[in-house]
């Protein structure tokens, strides 16, 4: 059985995937959040809730020890919870990280000029590059609540493709890159609908 821990589990994407994850059967979570009464488990048997903050180090090792994917979607303070989520997986043994950012960090959305509100994203997604994690990193563009559908992957340094991605077809690729040994490690990608 996989285990995935699951940082920043209250957030919309967040819980969208973990209902995802949980449509397969070989899959164990662990949802880490600051406010673990905001989640009801509705699945005790396969997933496990714990309160925490991302940049409480020895309690983020804690979390990790047993899992084998670390999926988070954060939001404040990004470089210092890199910081720590690096420092954690090392010291728990930890490699594979599955990382949210945004679209737009290296200024490859054609006509788009972005300001300060990405540099929580930018500084975070440096700090994760220049770890020696298997990372992926994923720039997705605004969420819809569209259903499922094709969507297109750029890699950085390609200019971004379309604008928006279905919160349901950026969930499916979240979960497949968590159960897909190797797929897209050490990438940093963009991810829109066509």
């Amino acid at each position: 059985m996989t285990r995935v821990l699951i940082l920043g589990a209250n957030g919309g994407l967040a819980r969208n995937t973990t209902r995802v994850l949980l449509d397969r059967t070989d899959l164990a979570l662990t949802l880490y959040l600051r406010a673990a009464k905001r989640l009801k488990n509705r699945d005790p048997d396969r997933v496990t809730v714990i309160e925490g903050d991302v940049i409480d180090t020895a309690a983020l090792q804690d979390a990790m020890d047993g899992q084998d994917v670390v999926y988070a979607n954060l939001s404040g303070d990004m470089a210092r919870q890199a910081e720590s989520i690096i420092d954690a997986m090392h010291m728990s043994g930890l490699r594979r990280l599955i990382f949210i950012s945004s679209m737009g960090i290296y200024s490859e959305v054609p006509g788009e000029k972005y300001r300060s509100i990405l540099d929580p994203y930018r500084d975070s997604a440096a700090l994760i590059e220049a770890s020696d994690l298997d990372y992926t990193i994923l720039r997705p563009g605004w969420f819809t609540r569209d259903p499922e559908g094709p969507y297109t992957i750029t890699q950085k340094g390609d200019p971004f493709q379309g604008h928006d991605i279905s919160l349901h077809s950026l969930s499916r690729l979240i979960a497949k890159i968590a159960t897909t040994p190797g797929l897209y490690v050490r990438n940093s990608i963009g991810v829109s609908d066509r």
